[in-house]
C-alpha cells in the first residue's frame, strides 16, 4: 500500500493510547487488522480513520466486553440496531453480574454482623425432582390452569393463581420436557394473558410459540396455534391488521393438520379472536 497518509504500528498505537504489542494482538484475533501488511518486513501500516476505531475498541473494552465480544461488535458498527442489540445483550449480562454481587455483599454483611454466622450450616442442596414427577406436575398444572380459564364467573383471585399455575406449569416442562412441549408451555401463557387482557406478556410468549416450532421444525397444529397466538395476541393489543395477518397465517397452516378434529378445533378457535375474522 503506497499511501502518504499510511501511519506506522508506532504512531497509531500513540495515537490511541495502547502498545503496539496490543496492536499485534488486536491483528492476530481479528478485532482490528492493519490496513496492509509489507511482504518483506511484515510490518503493519494503518490508516487514520482506524485510529477511530481503535479508541472504539478500547472504550468497549473499558465496558469489560471479552475480545471476542469486541470483535463481533467491530464488525457490527455500520448496522446500528444490529450493534445496539449486541451491547444490550451485554448490559443484560452485567446486570445480572450486579445483582450477584450485591447478593455477596449482603452475605458478606451478615458474616461481619452476626457472630453466630462461622458455625452455621450450609443450605441444604435443593431437591431434585424426578422427571416423571416433573411431567405429571406440568400436566396437571396445564390442566387446572385450562380450567380456571372456562370458569365463568372466575374471581380475580382466580385470575392470578392461573397467570402462576402457567408459568409453574411451564417450569416443569423446561425441566424435561420436548421443543413441543415447551412450545405448548409459552402457548398456554400467551393465552392466559389474553384473558386477562395483558398484550406485552402475551405477545412475548405468542413468539416464543413461532420461534420454538420454527427452530425445532414442529409443525402440524402446534404451528398453526402459534399463528393463532399471535393472532389473539396483536387483537387484545388493539392491532387489528397484524391480528387479521396472523389469523390468515394460522388458516393456511391449517392444511398441513393431520387431522380433521385438531384442524376444527384451530378454525373455531379463530373465530373467537376479534378484528382476526
Amino acid at each position: 500500500m503506497e499511501d502518504a497518509r499510511r501511519l506506522s504500528i508506532g504512531q497509531v498505537a500513540r495515537l490511541a493510547g495502547v502498545t503496539p504489542k496490543t496492536l499485534r494482538h488486536y491483528d492476530r484475533l481479528g478485532v482490528l487488522r492493519p490496513a496492509d501488511v509489507d511482504p518483506v518486513t511484515g510490518y503493519r501500516w494503518y490508516l487514520p480513520d482506524q485510529v477511530d476505531q481503535l479508541r472504539l475498541v478500547r472504550r468497549l473494552r473499558e465496558l469489560e466486553l471479552p475480545l471476542e465480544d469486541v470483535r463481533r461488535l467491530m464488525a457490527l458498527v455500520d448496522d446500528r440496531d444490529a450493534f445496539r442489540s449486541a451491547l444490550a445483550e451485554h448490559r443484560r449480562r452485567i446486570d445480572a453480574r450486579v445483582v450477584r454481587l450485591r447478593g455477596i455483599l449482603h452475605t458478606i454483611d451478615h458474616a461481619l454482623n452476626d457472630e453466630e454466622w462461622t458455625t452455621m450450616s450450609a443450605s441444604a442442596a435443593p431437591a431434585v425432582l424426578d422427571p416423571e414427577l416433573h411431567r405429571r406436575l406440568g400436566a396437571d398444572l396445564f390442566n387446572d390452569t385450562w380450567r380456571l380459564m372456562e370458569l365463568e364467573d372466575r374471581s380475580p383471585d382466580d385470575d392470578v393463581l392461573m397467570i402462576h399455575q402457567a408459568h409453574a406449569s411451564a417450569y416443569h416442562w423446561l425441566q424435561v420436557g420436548t421443543p413441543q412441549n415447551v412450545a405448548r408451555s409459552h402457548w398456554l401463557r400467551s393465552r392466559v394473558y389474553c384473558v386477562v387482557g395483558r398484550a406485552e406478556p402475551a405477545l412475548f410468549h405468542a413468539r416464543l410459540v413461532l420461534s420454538t416450532c420454527q427452530e425445532n421444525g414442529i409443525g402440524d397444529w402446534d404451528l398453526a396455534f402459534a399463528y393463532e397466538a399471535l393472532a389473539r395476541a396483536y387483537a387484545v393489543d388493539g392491532d387489528p391488521d397484524e391480528a387479521r395477518r396472523h389469523a390468515e397465517q394460522a388458516r393456511l397452516a391449517s392444511a398441513d393438520i393431520t387431522t380433521d378434529e385438531d384442524r376444527e378445533w384451530l378454525l373455531s378457535d379463530l373465530e373467537t379472536i376479534p378484528f382476526a375474522g
